[in-house]
């Protein structure tokens, strides 16, 4: 390595996104580059589970070389095939029951895995066919995939010999996510744990970093700083001083209520999905674990204050708020300008955050730990390469921002102040286009028929985050369809009869599936050795 090479980096904050960072960068830079992580004793630990995404396993973990059964069983992990909305559609307070979806409950499921394709085009282009023209009421989730009959049984994507079925993403406790990085970091990395707390930095002429100092006294130097430290940003906003755009015109929740709930697994069963239960003033997740769910209500200080939000939440799940322990939360809703700034890089909530709607906390993390390694600098922190990496991670995470924004906007119901509020907030007008063009029929993105290569490719997967799929899931679910559908299945009217196979074929597997399946909870217990 020349003289220009980074030799040091200083990771300032441990926690879920601290030691992702470590372990991420140990592997990618190897013994070239040592890591330091300092992180300041008893920082409280935001979260009570944690909801991911299914290219969690092949990005950030296979890299790491760490097995699926390997990392689960050390952090209470289980399965998450989709996330269901309750009563995004009707008024209602959500569930106080562990099964609230029978009885009529609204809701829909925002499902996992690709769509099937017929005669090269997506499977939900016959759907709307069929729907607009009267031909089916049956709603797109349970059309075009097996996984909702699935859903209500509780049943596992897994059968018990570990075959997979479909795609599937994680619900784990993500303090134990960190410990186990923690361990995996310093164990079999080498990497540096300091305990101790950020007093000040050090800045040259440049205006770079070139030491952080601690309450204990030391002095750290680094080449290159990684900022962790939460929505402290203790560094790329305090010391960096660069700006954080808010985007509560966007989305209205700066406001969380969270705790863990116990729960009979035997009994009820575990669900392999999340839940975003929607309430007065905002939604719940509901996020189930083995013999426990997490679960929070996230929610708008500008319509509930925390005792209102505190007593629906409690009396949602039959809670006493004077007994159960729960964690307020505030948080901003926004992005930094940059979030590369000379030497210093924000990853997790000092660079951005998102409320957890589509499960993309953690995927922000590894989403721009993958781009650092991609845009990796030497000391002349080339500015090409850092306006490069700046440009991904803004578009990620606008993109994400507008489409969770559609999920408040387009959700019929319009029952208190704060839904009816959404709908007076503008969307961007990217985004509008991308309305406008699945209003068109045409769908918003060209469907990828190889999920392997896919889920593999997780440049492919960065640009093409929010697909086809997601968008119908989502915007079928809540009642938005297109206009019409797509004028050339007009002209295509054996395509539109020979689709009818396609859709058999759905409804052969899921009455497959419901037959053959272990539940998820059978399966957890196996995995766990309960």
């Amino acid at each position: 390595m020349d003289d220009n090479g980074i030799k040091k980096i200083l990771v300032l904050g441990g926690g879920t996104a601290g030691w992702m960072a470590a372990s991420y960068l140990g592997r990618a830079l190897g013994p070239t580059v040592s890591i330091t992580v300092l992180e300041a004793p008893g920082v409280p630990k935001i979260g009570v589970g944690e909801a991911t995404i299914p290219n969690l396993q092949k990005v950030f973990f296979d890299f790491l070389g760490l097995s699926e059964e390997e990392w689960m069983t050390e952090c209470n992990a289980s399965f998450k095939m989709g996330i269901r909305f309750v009563n995004w559609r009707t008024p209602g307070t959500g569930a106080a029951k562990a099964r609230p979806f029978g009885n009529g409950v609204d809701h829909f499921d925002h499902l996992f895995g690709l769509l099937p394709a017929h005669d090269s085009l997506p499977l939900s282009h016959y759907w709307t066919h069929k729907r607009l023209s009267g031909a089916t009421d049956e709603p797109f989730d349970r059309a075009c995939y097996p996984q909702p009959a699935v859903f209500d049984q509780n049943l596992s994507p897994r059968y018990l010999d570990g075959t997979r079925w479909a795609s599937y993403a994680w619900h784990f406790d993500a303090n134990l996510v960190a410990d186990f990085l923690r361990r995996f970091s310093t164990e079999k990395q080498g990497a540096v744990h300091i305990e101790d707390r950020f007093t000040g930095a050090e800045i040259d002429q440049s205006g770079h970093i070139v030491a952080v100092s601690t309450e204990a006294g030391r002095r750290i130097e680094a080449d290159l700083f990684v900022d962790c430290s939460g929505f402290r940003s203790l560094l790329i906003n305090q010391v960096m001083k660069e700006p954080f755009l808010d985007m509560s015109d966007h989305l209205l929740n700066d406001r969380a209520v969270a705790t863990q709930v116990p729960h009979d697994d035997a009994t009820q069963g575990v669900e392999p999905f999340t839940s975003a239960i929607a309430m007065s003033s905002g939604w719940a997740w509901k996020i189930p674990m083995l013999g426990r769910f997490g679960t929070g209500y996230v929610y708008s200080s500008r319509f509930a204050s925390q005792d209102e939000a505190t007593e629906e939440f409690c009396r949602m799940w039959n809670l006493d708020p004077e007994q159960q322990p729960l964690n307020h939360i505030k948080f901003r809703v926004g992005r930094n300008r940059r979030a590369w700034v000379k030497n210093c890089v924000g990853i997790g909530l000092s660079s951005c955050f998102l409320e957890p709607l589509e499960s993309t906390g953690i995927y922000f993390v590894y989403a721009a730990l993958y781009q650092l390694v991609k845009h990796f600098p030497d000391k002349r922190f080339d500015p090409v390469l850092i306006g490069q990496f700046n440009r991904e991670i803004e578009t990620m995470f606008d993109d994400t921002r507008d489409f969770i924004q559609a999920h408040f906007s387009f959700a019929p119901r319009n029952d208190t102040p704060f839904w009816q509020a959404c709908k007076e907030l503008e969307l961007a007008s990217d985004f509008q286009e991308k309305v406008a063009v699945y209003k068109s029929g045409l769908g918003v993105s060209l469907p990828v028929t190889d999920e392997s290569n896919y889920y593999g490719n997780f440049e492919a997967e960065f640009r093409n985050f929010w697909s086809n799929a997601n968008y119908y899931c989502v915007f079928a679910g809540l009642g938005l369809l297109p206009d019409h559908s797509l004028p050339a299945l007009n002209h295509r009217p054996s395509s539109i009869e020979s689709a009818e196979t396609v859709f058999a074929d759905i409804r052969r597997r899921r009455d497959e599936l419901l037959g053959t399946l272990p539940s998820t909870y059978e399966y957890l217990c196996k995995l766990h050795g309960k």
